[in-house]
């Protein structure tokens, strides 16, 4: 008995090391991004709200769909050159929370973004913010 445990256990040992060693999927868009679009894609479903600076301008998140949870934000109507942007949410925490992308001509940009909740306890109301004026033409949605 003890013979044969003594021989199971490296075998099994060999056998997880394998399988945990897998080649990795890389994380890809659904369907090609259209150009001046932005698709950032959370590692863990959003629930909002989100609050999103482009260039210094914060542009209001339209969430689509009845679903409550999230899994990507898609920003349209962007022009070409480098945008920045600054991702907030009092629920969510997001590594990378500012992100510079360079759009070139006829080009969309994927990003995968670290997704946390943040559960955080506020003492009093929060004054509402104003709200976002945004850029003309610019739209963002929250997809599930």
């Amino acid at each position: 008995m003890r013979g044969s445990l003594s021989m199971v256990l490296p075998a099994a040992c060999i056998i997880c090391a394998g399988l945990a060693c897998g080649k990795p999927q890389p994380i890809v868009p659904g369907r090609p991004v259209p150009a001046g679009t932005v698709l950032f894609q959370f590692t863990k479903k959003v629930v909002g709200p989100l609050e999103l600076t482009i260039d210094g301008i914060r542009t209001p998140v339209v969430k689509v769909g009845k679903k409550n949870k999230c899994r990507r934000l898609e920003i349209s109507g962007l022009a070409l050159g480098k945008h920045r942007f600054v991702l907030l949410s009092p629920l969510e925490a997001f590594g990378p929370d500012q992100i510079e992308v360079d759009l070139g001509a006829g080009q969309g940009a994927f990003k995968v973004l670290f997704s946390q909740e943040l559960k955080s306890v506020l003492y009093g109301s929060p004054e509402p913010a104003p709200a976002a004026s945004g850029i003309p033409g610019v739209q963002a949605r929250l997809e599930p």
